[in-house]
């Protein structure tokens, strides 16, 4: 059992590129997990990682073996997860990535009451807008957008589609005006989001008949976080690009407006993919839960399609 822990460490400092995140991960201390490592390297005779003051990274070896040991870890922890059901009690750690929004408006909300039923089921969320490996990235369930499921997943809808609106203050129409069509934002200062797959800036998307517009808006303010880009827009700072369910309490209680409403576009709704391996007890009831209360239609194998949003 001790070798296996250590391999378990060795693999979980791989996973997350740094000693540091990686012994918060596993709750241990920095210098306990250096030891950990140094020590399998030692009985190895093999330098398994490249260390520098700002990152870590496998040796060809330690390549080696974290592709050998990270799926038969994954297949055991998955194991013993199905043995604890033995006692009577679903049991286990359940990880899932969701985009911010999603967590906010559909996984969190879905949990919250569920949480208190099964107290040996350990939750950790992620929220995250980059695309993720899950399978690499050892995550159980994966929420993004239809069209941004990972290939070879099994997936089902969790929500209905989503309706994106371009929303500003009052006060900022009554000063800058309203534009009438895409083009007329190159005009106007928006407020933009920084991608986090490959450091661009998310370029608004608007649709009119069969006519697609992609506009490269530009703006005084970069965030990465959609309550940042309501606070700025409520503040009457520019336009943004947001969720139409997310700012709908702002637009109905009058602080919010919004314009170009002619040329929303929607998207897939929400979708929750996980791996076609053999499911967990436990990961089949928080399954279970983050469908609650949506059309169930049949899981089925979804490829990646083009996307242009993170």
């Amino acid at each position: 059992m001790g070798r296996l822990n250590d391999l378990g460490a060795f693999a979980a400092v791989v996973r997350a590129g740094s000693f540091t995140r990686a012994a918060a991960q596993l709750g241990i201390t920095q210098s306990s997990l250096s030891q950990t490592i140094r020590n399998l390297e030692s009985r190895l005779d093999l330098k398994l990682l490249n260390r520098t003051t700002r990152s870590v990274s496998p040796t060809e070896a330690g390549e080696r073996l974290y592709q050998t040991v990270a799926p038969r870890l994954a297949d055991i922890e998955a194991e013993l997860a199905v043995l604890g059901e033995l006692r009577g009690k679903p049991a286990g750690l359940v990880r899932i990535t969701a985009t911010e929004h999603a967590v906010k408006t559909l996984v969190w909300p879905r949990l919250l009451p569920w949480l208190t039923q099964y107290p040996d089921i350990k939750i950790e969320v992620s929220a995250d807008n980059r695309f993720t490996d899950i399978v690499a990235e050892r995550f159980d369930i994966g929420v993004r957008l239809g069209g941004d499921v990972a290939r070879d997943m099994i997936a089902v809808r969790i929500s209905p589609d989503l309706r994106l609106a371009v929303v500003g203050a009052p006060h900022y129409f009554s000063e800058h005006g309203r534009p009438a069509t895409p083009p007329e934002l190159d005009t106007h200062d928006c407020i933009t989001m920084r991608l986090p797959t490959h450091g661009g800036l998310l370029n608004w998307e608007f649709s009119q008949g069969n006519r697609t517009v992609v506009s490269h808006v530009s703006g005084r303010l970069v965030f990465n976080n959609n309550d940042l880009l309501v606070s700025a827009a409520l503040a009457g700072h520019g336009l943004a690009w947001l969720p139409e369910d997310l700012v709908r309490p702002f637009i109905d209680a009058g602080q919010l407006e919004t314009c170009l409403d002619d040329w929303r576009i929607t998207y897939p709704g929400y979708h929750l993919y996980y791996a076609s391996r053999r499911a967990s007890p436990a990961l089949n009831l928080v399954i279970a839960a983050l469908r609650e209360s949506t059309p169930a239609p049949e899981p089925r194998a979804f490829a990646r399609t083009p996307s242009r949003k993170a």
